[in-house]
């Protein structure tokens, strides 16, 4: 076991939405065994009707709340659109922390973050399991200076998008297919120049806990074109920040940072390694965080996949 950070106790070793990811022809090899061979997708559910009352009535409040310190933060941060883009990074990241102030406090969701000790430092590809909304924003603070691969729509968002922009994001047109994907390797290799870390969701929208992986070719594009380091990540987010829900269920959310993986390997083996490695460590997470949901008296209900 990899040092653990917690984020009740532990400071953050590093100063320091979106949707990442790139749509187009996939060059993954089958996955891995799953823990479970349906489709399926889970479903978080109090025990109790006093458990499911208290789940609603906390997860109102958190979203309210969420919802309030992002207006506040997005009226905070206008100044910074006349500074140096370190600033407005900043504010993304005091943002980012007092989300996970708020879901601990409201929802009793407590973060665990493992092999922080493992980040390299200074630029490199960073490839994420996306489950929830959640690691768009908590995974911001884990870097100096992020850029965040997302959606080229989003850009024109007001506000966000304008922020984004100032903030140094990277616009993907998933449309374009080719010439995105030359668009998408010019904008890394600059970010990169600059000792940035480039964050992209590999499956490019989010995924249930448990469905089946779907692993697209933009980050192998990016490996193989701009020669850095991946750093693979899992997580178990999505049992507590489920999508498509407004329910947040107390417990600890683990992010558990994984081993490099170095430059120079084929495109093949690339996208083996990399999913071999973010989904076997993610159906492990998976099972501790329904372990940690049954202590809580939750349990876990089977659905059919939605679209």
């Amino acid at each position: 076991m990899g040092h653990r950070a917690v984020w009740r106790k532990a400071k953050w070793r590093r100063d320091g939405g979106s949707r990442a990811g790139f749509d187009n022809d996939r060059t993954s090899p089958p996955p891995p065994r799953q823990r479970s061979q349906s489709r399926g997708i889970n479903r978080v559910v109090p025990q109790s009707k006093s458990g499911q009352f208290a789940v609603l009535i906390r997860s109102i409040v958190f979203n309210a709340l969420f919802y309030l310190n992002l207006i506040v933060q997005m009226v905070a941060v206008i100044p910074t659109m006349v500074m140096p883009r370190g600033a407005i990074v900043a504010v993304v990241k005091f943002w980012a922390r007092t989300n996970l102030w708020l879901l601990r406090k409201i929802c009793g969701i407590v973060v665990e973050f493992r092999g922080l000790e493992g980040i390299p430092p200074g630029a490199l590809i960073v490839a994420s399991k996306h489950q929830s909304m959640w690691e768009t924003f908590a995974l911001f603070p884990l870097f100096a200076d992020p850029a965040f691969i997302l959606k080229r729509e989003l850009m024109w968002i007001p506000f966000f998008g304008w922020f984004s922009w100032k903030a140094g994001m990277i616009p993907v047109n998933r449309g374009k297919r080719s010439q995105a994907l030359l668009e998408l390797g010019i904008s890394a290799r600059e970010e990169l120049a600059r000792g940035r870390q480039i964050v992209i969701f590999p499956e490019g929208t989010r995924r249930a806990p448990g469905a089946e992986p779907s692993y697209k070719f933009g980050v192998t594009h990016l490996y193989a074109e701009t020669g850095a380091v991946c750093l693979p990540i899992a997580l178990n987010s999505g049992l507590f920040w489920p999508r498509r829900s407004f329910r947040r269920f107390p417990g600890t959310i683990i992010v558990e940072v994984l081993d490099p993986i170095a430059p120079g390997l084929s495109k093949e083996d690339f996208a083996a390694r990399l999913q071999q490695s973010i989904e076997t460590a993610t159906a492990r997470l998976i099972v501790e965080g329904e372990r940690d949901l049954a202590r809580n008296g939750v349990k876990q209900a089977s659905l059919a996949p939605s679209s």
